[in-house]
């Protein structure tokens, strides 16, 4: 009798835990990162004491052996791939539709063709004092645009290295949580409710890592992770309890540099993918946007003070410089000098204030100096070079986000929970714990009937 009373105790023990399960499942249909789980049951064996002893069955029934997770690293390892790819993509984009934005945002193009018009209407009138002062007007337009778009360079640049150390400062945080939760899983009992607990974080802190930086993560039986960023043959940055620092550095040309310290030793890193990637890319293009506008504020500033220097202005005097630029200063730096509208070197020294040839020679005036210096293409080259690869990552980033969509369902729909079939579990285990309580009746009936006879 005893036995029957152990065998129906073991059913609603082993079923309560089971139904608690489903009821997981269920509560956390919408939780990111979470793992359906199932109670795993198993019958207990019969014993039999002795060779020649009867068998006997003290606890036949059924326990529970553990919580399983219905997890798939491989499916897990495809979506941390394609968060990865599309990560850095979708970064590279971002910083692009910027950088595109800061060269077109003050109309620089249209500025300096702006300014050479103003030019062409004062050769048609040289002593006029209208033009003059609208040229002056249009030389300030194009000074402003210059420094305005190197300024909105320069604050992109602080941007980006914000940006990339606040990715940084997350890795180190993932990566301190990953060792804790390497800790967590040597304390808890396998294939318990607090193991499938810490597995869902570590593949929660592992996919997001993996939009940081490329991760490549093995396990040790326990599911303790061992960590790598910068690809398979990367630096190692959580191993056991231990998690390393990543540190960034851009330097003066632009390139990028990340360095995991861990252990008293240094080891230099490459991404390649992620948002520190993406943040390379970024970082390369902001450089050379800024080189080339450097280029064009150099080459224009020096073209037109070499016109105005060499001619002369209204009262016959030598002209001054336009525009000024500190000695290695940047676009940002660049500013009017000429504040005199009649200052304009528009003639030629000693030809006379109606002169014009200054601004219209084509070898040594200013139109000659348009034309040689091709300011304005060299600007639209700039913008449509950035456009059109900005136009070409957006494609990537379409095609990388539909292997991504296509990743995380194949893992959902191992992983996932299906309310459907959790319903279907759910009456099945309700079930089972009803029988398992009316076992326990049966034999407490039986029992009172047998106590009864005596």
């Amino acid at each position: 009798m005893s036995d029957l009373l152990s065998i129906g105790a073991s059913g609603v023990r082993a079923y309560q835990t089971a139904l608690s399960t489903v009821s997981d499942n269920i509560a956390n249909v919408g939780t990111e990162g979470y793992v359906r789980r199932t109670a795993t049951t198993r019958e207990v064996s019969a014993t039999g004491i002795g060779l020649a002893a009867k068998p006997v069955t003290p606890g036949n029934g059924v326990v529970v052996s553990g919580i399983a997770r219905a997890a798939d690293m491989f499916r897990a390892a495809d979506v941390r791939a394609a968060s990865t790819d599309l990560s850095r993509t979708a970064t590279s984009v971002t910083w692009m539709g910027r950088i595109d934005g800061a060269l077109t945002g003050n109309q620089l193009g249209t500025r300096i063709t702006s300014f050479f018009n103003a030019a062409t209407a004062v050769a048609a009138d040289p002593t006029a004092s209208a033009p003059r002062s609208a040229m002056l007007e249009a030389g300030t337009t194009v000074a402003n645009a210059f420094s305005a778009t190197g300024k909105a360079l320069d604050q992109l640049t602080v941007e980006l290295d914000a940006t990339a150390e606040d990715a940084t400062a997350q890795v180190d945080a993932l990566s301190q949580k990953l060792a804790r939760i390497n800790d967590g899983l040597a304390r808890a009992a396998s294939g318990s409710s607090a193991a499938a607990s810490l597995l869902d974080q570590r593949d929660k802190a592992l996919e997001d890592m993996s939009a940081l930086v490329d991760v490549s993560a093995s396990f040790d039986a326990l599911g303790r992770s061992t960590v790598k960023i910068g690809g398979a043959n990367g630096a190692v940055m959580v191993a056991g309890l231990e998690a390393g620092h990543l540190t960034y550095v851009r330097e003066a040309d632009g390139t990028t540099s990340f360095a995991v310290h861990k252990a008293g030793e240094v080891t230099s890193i490459k991404p390649a993918g992620g948002v520190l990637a993406g943040v390379g890319e970024a970082a390369t293009r902001l450089h050379d946007a800024r080189r080339d506008l450097n280029g064009v504020a150099d080459g224009f500033m020096t073209g037109v003070n070499a016109v105005q220097t060499q001619g002369a202005d209204v009262s016959g005097a030598a002209g001054q410089p336009f525009f000024e630029l500190v000695p290695g200063g940047t676009a940002t730096d660049f500013r009017l000098k000429l504040t005199d509208p009649n200052g304009i070197a528009a003639a030629g020294m000693g030809k006379g204030p109606r002169d014009n040839s200054n601004l219209l020679d084509m070898d040594t005036g200013l139109a000659g100096v348009r034309a040689s210096g091709a300011f304005e293409t060299r600007v639209t080259d700039l913008v449509a070079a950035n456009a059109a690869a900005l136009a070409g990552r957006q494609s990537v980033a379409e095609a990388q986000s539909a292997i991504r969509d296509a990743a995380v369902a194949a893992r959902d729909g191992q992983s996932g929970v299906n309310l459907d079939n959790e319903a279907v579990d759910l009456m099945r285990f309700q079930q089972a714990y009803s029988a398992s309580s009316r076992v326990i009746q049966v034999a407490r009936e039986t029992f009172q009937t047998i106590i009864g006879i005596n």
